[in-house]
């Protein structure tokens, strides 16, 4: 029950939000920059508002204080530490925003920068969870119920590995209106399902107003969007993926839940890597994945409606794979 309500009301906060926010980054002239090299029809976009997931971190932090707070009386942090892991991407991606909105351009932070700060705040993250004694170093296998223990700086090092390209991941997803608020609610939804199965009451919480505030956002984000999220909103959804998956102590169940955050990074990668290799070919029409679909001729609702439901499928099958995880998880003593 306090996972529905945490998501009604961050779904409420968040939209409230949105009425205000949007009107102030169209005065502040917060307008995104369109790639000159992406679909040529996006052009159009140029100048929609961005760093619109402002309005779902502000809903999301209020859900989780408010109906999270019996939570924090008992020292259950776990909600609150990955609400600020998140936020520590947020505020990356504003930095980022800013940089592009100043200067007129879709450049912002330069790369070194910007992965130096992702870098410090998965490792900081992860030295958190393991000293309030949630986080173990060994890794759980979906559907095997194998587990593989292995030492600290070997996990730590994996954990960072898997932060970083997550959020970054996730950032790639986002470029077509709607696409990653609604290929990361079946996510957010999976976790609050776990939370209920488990019992895990204050990451719940947080699952439901994750999924309650990207609900919110989605009003003022489909096509034709009103507002963009801007790295502000995808870095923090990042963060709160990975964060949520590290907290639950099973992180390679990104595996199956971001299967779509994957495949994008991956066209990405193999789009340039064979550019190079071959100076000048293309395996895909354009890359990331979304628009090489645009490209073959899909609409943006298509494309948002298929990642969303290849989302949803993998998803469930995530949750099957991690059902009997619930046993392991009380021995263990973790929480």
């Amino acid at each position: 029950m306090r996972i529905l309500i945490a998501a009604l009301c961050s779904f409420v906060l968040s939209a409230v939000a949105g009425k205000f926010l949007i009107p102030v980054l169209r005065r502040m002239k917060a307008g995104q920059s369109i790639k000159e090299d992406g679909p040529t029809w996006h052009m159009s976009k140029q100048g929609t508002p961005t760093m619109g997931g402002l309005m779902f971190i502000f809903g999301i932090l209020v859900t989780i204080i408010l109906i999270g707070w019996p939570d924090l009386l008992r020292g259950d942090f776990r909600a609150l530490f990955v609400f600020c892991f998140a936020l520590v991407f947020g505020v990356i991606g504003y930095l980022d925003d800013y940089e592009k909105v100043k200067k007129r351009e879709n450049t912002g932070l330069t790369a070194g920068p910007k992965f130096l700060l992702q870098l410090a705040a998965a490792i900081a993250f992860t030295a958190l969870l393991r000293y309030f004694g949630y986080l173990a170093p060994h890794l759980y296998i979906p559907f095997l119920r194998i587990t593989i223990e292995l030492p600290w700086v070997v996990y730590m090092v994996f954990a960072a590995f898997v932060m970083v390209g997550t959020v970054n991941a996730v950032n790639i997803t986002d470029g077509v209106d709607g696409l990653s608020s609604s290929v990361t609610l079946p996510v957010a939804a999976f976790f609050s399902a776990v939370a209920w199965y488990w019992g895990v009451a204050d990451l719940g919480v947080f699952g439901g107003a994750l999924f309650g505030g990207l609900c919110a956002f989605l009003i003022y984000n489909h096509y034709p969007a009103k507002v963009f999220m801007g790295d502000t909103g995808s870095l923090f959804l990042g963060g709160a993926v990975c964060g949520l998956a590290f907290a639950f102590d099973m992180p390679l169940v990104l595996i199956l839940v971001g299967i779509v955050y994957i495949a994008e990074t991956l066209s990405d990668i193999i789009q340039v890597v064979y550019f190079k290799a071959t100076h000048g070919k293309r395996i895909f029409k354009m890359a990331p994945l979304h628009h090489h679909f645009e490209m073959c001729g899909w609409s943006e609702k298509k494309v948002v409606a298929v990642f969303a439901l290849v989302s949803l499928l993998f998803c469930a099958l995530a949750f099957v794979g991690v059902m009997d995880r619930y046993a392991a998880f009380l021995d263990a003593n973790l929480f």
